[in-house]
C-alpha cells in the first residue's frame, strides 16, 4: 500500500529478444505460485521458497518452478492468417488436489494445463529390471515389494484440455468461474461460456456484432466473472461503458442487467476523447461489491449498485493529457494497461510509462509512484517515490514529462492476494517487491 516501502525480493532478467516481452502476470489463489506469459507463447512459473529455520520472519524470495511452451505459431489457410504465439491471459483454478491447474490462451485457442512434481519414485519392480527392461517370466522365482525413493525434484507440464475453434475474433479475456466448473472467454464481439470438461462446445452468451459490420461502432475490451455469484458477469467496451449481465435472465445475455457509464464533460471533449476513454481492464473486488475498470488516464471504482457515476476515481498520470497528439503518433495512446485489487480491497495498482507503476490506498486517498528499473534491482533495495514534473521549474528528485520514456511500459501487474507482495512486468523483465520489513 502507498503508505509503506517496497523492496525488492526477485528480479527476472529475460533476454532482450520480443518473443520474451511479458504479456500477462497471474499470482495463484494461495500466492505461492506466480505465472507468466510470454509474446514467444512460454509460461514460466515461479515457486515462493519456504522461510529459513535462520530467519523465520523473513519472507521467501520467487524462484523458477517450472517453464513450458504452451502455444505454438499456427496458419489459418482458409484466412490466409498467422495466429501468433503470444499468451494473452493465463487464470489459475483453485487447487483440487496436489497437481496445480491453470487456464492460458492466445487468440484463438485456450489450453488446460496441469502441473504435478514428482520428488519419488518406484524401485523393485517384478516385471521389470532396474533399467527398465522386462524380465522373463518364467525365471522369476521370488516376490518383491517395490519401495519409493527420494530423487530430485521433476515438474511436469501436461496439457489436459484444448478448447478450439470458437473465437473468430482474437480472445482478450478469459475468466474463471466461481463455480469452479466453467469459465467465460471473450473477443472483440462476442463472449463464450465452457465447461472445464467439455472441449468441443461453448455456449455464446453475448453477441454484439452488427448485421452489417460497417455499422460496428464498439467492441468489446475485456469480461470477467463476479468472485461469489456464478451467474453474474461483467464486460467493457472500447466506448467506456460496463454491462453487468446476469445469466439467469436469458440464455443470450443481449440486454445487460446493469449499465455503467459516467457521462462525459461536453467543455472536455477532443478528438482523443473516445480513445482515451476506451476501458482496458475490468476486475471486480474480492468482496464482489465493487468494481475496478481502467481507461487511458485513470482508474474507476464502481459500487454494482450505482450506475451513473463511479465511486472513486484516481488519475494516474494525468500529465499527459498535453501529450495525446505524439502519444496517437507513435501508437502508445492505444495501450491496454491492466490494474488489480490488494487481497483486503484496499489498495489499488496499476502502470504507467518510464517504467512507473501508481498505487492508491482507497482509505486514505493517497497515492505513490515508484519505479522498476534494473539501476535500483539489488535485493532487498528500497523503492523511492518518483514525481514527475509538470511546471517550469523541476526539483532535484522529480522527472519532466518531456524526458519520459515512453517505451518503457508497464501494462501487467499482480498483487499477491493474502499479503503486500506485488509483480510488476517491464517489458522483458520481471520485479517482485514486497512491503519492507522492520
Amino acid at each position: 500500500v502507498p503508505d509503506r516501502c517496497y523492496t525488492l525480493i526477485t528480479f527476472l532478467f529475460l533476454l532482450s529478444l520480443s518473443a520474451d516481452i511479458i504479456s500477462t502476470v497471474e499470482f495463484n489463489y494461495s500466492g505461492e505460485l506466480l505465472a507468466t506469459g510470454d509474446k514467444g507463447g512460454r509460461v514460466v512459473i515461479f515457486q515462493r521458497e519456504q522461510e529459513s529455520k535462520n530467519r523465520p520472519h523473513s519472507r521467501g524470495e520467487y524462484n523458477v518452478y517450472s517453464t513450458f511452451q504452451s502455444h505454438e505459431p499456427e496458419f489459418d489457410y482458409l484466412k490466409s492468417l498467422e495466429i501468433e504465439e503470444k499468451i494473452n491471459k493465463i487464470r489459475w483454478l483453485p487447487q483440487q488436489n496436489a497437481a496445480h491447474s491453470l487456464l492460458s490462451t492466445n487468440d484463438k485457442t485456450i489450453k488446460l494445463w496441469k502441473i504435478s512434481q514428482r520428488d519419488k519414485r518406484a524401485e523393485g519392480y517384478n516385471l521389470k529390471d532396474e533399467d527398465g527392461r522386462l524380465r522373463d517370466p518364467f525365471r522369476i522365482t521370488s516376490l518383491r515389494v517395490p519401495v519409493l525413493l527420494p530423487m530430485d525434484r521433476m515438474v511436469e507440464a501436461s496439457p489436459r484440455r484444448i478448447f478450439a475453434n470458437a473465437h473468430t475474433y482474437h480472445i482478450n479475456s478469459i475468466s474463471v468461474n466461481s463455480d469452479h466448473e466453467t469459465y467465460l472467454s471473450a473477443d472483440d464481439l462476442r463472449v463464450n461460456l465452457w465447461h472445464l470438461e467439455i472441449t468441443d462446445r461453448s455456449f455464446n452468451i453475448v453477441d454484439i456484432k452488427p448485421a452489417n459490420m460497417e455499422e460496428l461502432t464498439e467492441v468489446i475490451t475485456a469480461a470477467e466473472c463476479h468472485p461469489h455469484q456464478c451467474n453474474v458477469f461483467v464486460y467493457s467496451s472500447s466506448k467506456g461503458t460496463i454491462r453487468l449481465c446476469d445469466m439467469r435472465a436469458a440464455a443470450l445475455c443481449d440486454r445487460q442487467s446493469k449499465f455503467f457509464e459516467e457521462p462525459e464533460d461536453p467543455s472536455s471533449r477532443s478528438f482523443f476523447s473516445e480513445i482515451i476513454s476506451s476501458i482496458s481492464d475490468v476486475k471486480f473486488s474480492h468482496s464482489g461489491r465493487y468494481m475496478m475498470t481502467r481507461d487511458y488516464l485513470s482508474v474507476k471504482v464502481w459500487d454494482l449498485n450505482m450506475e451513473n457515476r463511479p465511486v472513486e476515481t484516481y488519475q494516474v498520470h494525468e500529465y499527459l493529457r498535453s501529450k495525446l497528439c505524439s502519444l496517437y503518433e507513435n501508437d502508445c495512446i492505444f495501450d491496454k494497461f491492466e490494474c488489480c485489487w490488494n487481497g483486503a480491497d484496499s489498495a489499488i495498482m496499476t502502470g504507467s510509462y518510464n517504467n512507473f507503476f501508481r498505487m492508491f490506498d482507497r482509505n486514505t486517498r493517497r497515492d505513490v509512484t515508484l519505479e522498476a528499473s534494473r539501476e535500483n534491482s539489488k535485493p532487498r533495495a528500497i523503492l523511492k517515490a518518483r514525481k514527475v514534473s509538470t511546471g517550469g521549474k523541476r526539483k532535484k528528485d522529480e522527472i519532466s514529462v518531456d524526458s519520459l520514456d515512453f517505451n518503457k511500459k508497464i501494462l501487467h501487474t499482480a498483487w499477491h492476494p493474502k499479503e503486500n507482495v506485488i509483480a510488476v512486468a517491464a517489458t522483458n523483465n520481471l520485479y517482485i517487491f514486497q512491503d519492507k520489513i522492520n
